[in-house]
């Protein structure tokens, strides 16, 4: 199956080269940087701490250095969301994942991000608007 993002580039479309260059993904987008960005993650050792499998020691230590950075954050039972532009999101990501493989030879990482250039504090407004529409 041919890559969908090798098609023509003169019919409006680009290349899987063009669509790694942040600055061709925002032309025409009226945005300068990616701002307005969401990521859910995880990062934990693949070895328990103690007998019970906890692993919240390593955990603490990614979501202290998320709690440090000022970003906007939520902290739930299975993800950890981060609300920035893309350098200093992944910025974050990368050395609360450091911290962790500083505790263990080998390291989970799961990354969910909703991109959406010129929007901000969506980290509480996505939100806002489901509990609007149930009626909350």
């Amino acid at each position: 199956m041919r890559n969908r993002f090798h098609k023509n580039p003169s019919r409006g479309q680009v290349s899987a080269k063009q669509m790694t260059s942040r600055s061709h993904y925002l032309r025409g987008r009226g945005a300068s940087t990616l701002e307005g960005m969401l990521v859910a993650f995880s990062v934990a050792p693949t070895t328990a701490e103690s007998d019970d499998g906890s692993v919240s020691k390593a955990v603490a230590e990614a979501v202290r250095i998320v709690r440090d950075s000022g970003l906007p954050y939520e902290l739930n039972a299975m993800f950890t969301l981060v609300e920035g532009e893309w350098d200093e999101v992944f910025g974050v990501i990368k050395r609360a994942t450091d911290a962790v493989v500083a505790v263990s030879p080998r390291v989970s990482l799961v990354v969910k991000a909703d991109i959406r250039p010129g929007f901000t504090n969506q980290l509480s407004e996505k939100v806002q608007r489901v509990d609007a529409l149930l009626g909350d």
